[in-house]
């Protein structure tokens, strides 16, 4: 094997322990944001909190500019999790309004 070749498989190596570990963070994000939506779904809140986002947004610029990272990414990152989380929440919010008349009997 050639000196790059070795490098190159390190090299990828440290990108296939990063993305498992990104993966389990996004897990645990998720698991988070899920209980989240079910606590707001329970209190008839809004899916979602535009004031929120925006201060998310505004953090994760400041973050990844920290990082060295493009924050026009880091936002498109960023913008992609929150629909999905918003679309967890909505479904929250109608698994609970589904249960509301069996609720009522208990």
């Amino acid at each position: 094997m050639t000196d790059a070749t070795t490098q190159l498989q390190r090299l990828r190596a440290s990108i296939d322990n990063i993305d498992a570990a990104l993966v389990f963070m996004l897990a645990e994000r998720f698991r988070c944001t899920k209980q989240v939506g079910e606590l707001k779904a329970e209190h008839g809140m809004p899916a979602s909190d535009p004031g929120r986002e925006e201060r998310q947004i505004a953090r994760l610029r400041r973050l990844a500019e920290e990082a060295d990272l493009d924050p026009e990414f880091a936002q498109k990152w960023f913008g992609f999790v929150v629909a999905e989380v918003i679309r967890h929440h909505r479904i929250a919010a109608e698994d609970v309004s589904e249960d509301a008349p069996e609720r009522a009997a208990d």
